[in-house]
């Protein structure tokens, strides 16, 4: 065995070790009411335990190395298989889900997505409310390493650009990720810890506030109640969500060059800043329309609090809901349905096609249009001030092109299998852009995944878990030729 393939092994079974381990913290809450899902969390947390303990020790040994090829396995098999364990407890806690309902939320969970197939949330036991925001905490925290660490190294859709100093592709990947870990993980802590402090200032109990402050920071988007974060408003906890969801959208790794003496790059890093202006623009659009097109529920919030916190959290692929937003219009649907294919900056827990291909895609465009004006000028195409290589601006255009036929792919399935059109085409955006409720009737904000067909079901685990992977991973690996050489 290579000893890129020991790490894999070695860092697989980390990994499910790490997961199997967590179940015990819902299975310590819920022997309080006994019942199947604390035997089912134990059980289930002994095995994975185990296995992962195996697997590490079997990928013991030799140099912590990983090669281009490893990491993609590693960056695609992790996924797989803590979905695959996550969906384990959740079947096994007697709260009568099958095992596709089991893995889609297990899934939704770990690639924070926040899409549900369970209702009555509220009345459901403790621990699997704290295991589903225990997943997408996982999930958020796990995303930013990956993005950081790994996929620039493989040059994912352009995420070459975000090459940390001292890295490179010749087999150094993870001593480095450790260390991208450690500080991003720290930075992920006071955030999770200050949400959750916000959320009982503003009128929280102290579970309900713990596991929203998991899901925010994460921007996944579990509730522990049907109504979302629209049923806390009223002590201003959507206020608090609206807050952290925009800190989440950022990079991480400003937070962390701030704190070593870089405050300034919070301001002058253009995504961070193209990000805020399209979270405001988006926020004010909505707030004149609901001014000129009240929503025909009575409302007890003011427009431009529910505009804001609804429009960042589909910008950020949260998932939250303050109000039925199904029911304000065209125009107002039409700017969620937009947003869904945003997303927040490369290096924070968002999901989607990100803030910085945009810009790249219009600085290519701007480019093209200058050459066409003048043939023999030389037009370079920049992003930070830098020029950006031909490759980099391949892999972003590339990335569209698969992203958006990967979407009209997903969509022509599920009306195939019988969707109706809004929730098809809605349910592979809001999947494959890990956003979470989709819009209409039965997925839209005011409803769930639940009475979905399980062929739907399954293919939208497979764009949730194909969109969290940026896609290439996915596609490379099934490739034929990977597994053959």
């Amino acid at each position: 065995m290579s000893d890129s393939a020991r790490t894999v092994l070695f860092v697989l079974g980390v990994l499910l070790a790490t997961l199997s381990v967590a179940m015990f913290a819902p299975g310590i809450v819920d022997l309080q009411i006994g019942g199947a899902a604390a035997y089912a969390f134990f059980g289930a947390g002994v095995v994975g335990a185990v296995v992962g303990l195996i697997m590490a020790m079997l990928g013991s040994g030799g140099d912590k190395t990983l090669s281009a090829r490893g990491a993609i396995i590693l960056t695609g098999g992790s996924w797989f298989m803590l979905a695959l364990a996550a969906a384990v407890p959740l079947k096994l806690s007697g709260i009568d889900v099958s095992w596709t309902d089991a893995l889609f939320e297990a899934t939704s969970g770990i690639t924070t997505t926040g899409a549900t197939v369970l209702t009555g949330l509220q009345d459901l036991p403790p621990g699997i409310l704290l295991w589903r925001s225990i997943l997408q905490w996982i999930g958020g925290v796990g995303i930013i390493v990956t993005a950081m660490a790994i996929w620039p190294l493989l040059g994912i859709g352009g995420m070459q650009l975000f090459r940390l100093e001292s890295s490179d592709a010749s087999e150094k990947a993870l001593p480095r990720a450790g260390q991208i870990a450690k500080a991003v993980g720290f930075v992920y802590l006071l955030l999770t810890g200050a949400c959750a402090i916000a959320y009982m200032a503003a009128g929280m109990g102290a579970f309900d506030a713990i596991n929203h402050a998991m899901t925010t920071v994460a921007t996944g988007g579990f509730s522990t109640h049907d109504g979302s974060i629209g049923y806390f408003a009223s002590g201003g906890a959507d206020l608090v969500a609206l807050l952290f969801m925009v800190l989440a959208g950022l990079p991480f790794i400003l937070y962390v060059r701030a704190a070593g003496g870089r405050p300034d790059v919070l301001v002058s890093d253009p995504q961070a800043r193209v990000f805020l202006v399209v979270a405001f623009v988006a926020a004010m659009l909505l707030t004149l329309w609901l001014a000129g097109h009240p929503p025909p529920e009575d409302q007890t919030l003011p427009g431009w609090r529910m505009a804001a916190v609804n429009a960042v959290s589909i910008l950020t692929g949260t998932g939250y809901a303050s109000a039925n937003y199904g029911l304000w219009g065209g125009a107002a649907v039409a700017m969620f349905f937009v947003l869904m294919f945003v997303g927040g900056c490369a290096g924070s827990t968002t999901c989607s096609v990100k803030v910085f291909r945009y810009q790249i895609a219009a600085s290519a465009m701007k480019a093209y249009i200058a050459q066409y004006a003048r043939p023999h000028a030389v037009v370079p195409i920049r992003y930070r001030g830098q020029v950006v290589p031909d490759d980099t601006v391949r892999s972003v255009l590339g990335f569209f092109f698969l992203f958006f036929a990967t979407f009209a792919v997903s969509a022509a399935l599920l009306a195939m299998i019988g969707l109706d059109t809004v929730t098809a085409i809605s349910g592979a955006a809001t999947t494959l852009a890990n956003v979470g409720p989709g819009l209409g009737d039965i997925i839209g904000p005011a409803g769930t995944f639940q009475t979905l067909p399980d062929a739907a079901k399954w293919v939208m685990i497979a764009t949730m878990l194909i969109g969290r992977l940026e896609i290439m991973v996915v596609l490379v690996m099934l490739a034929p030729g990977f597994w053959a050489r």
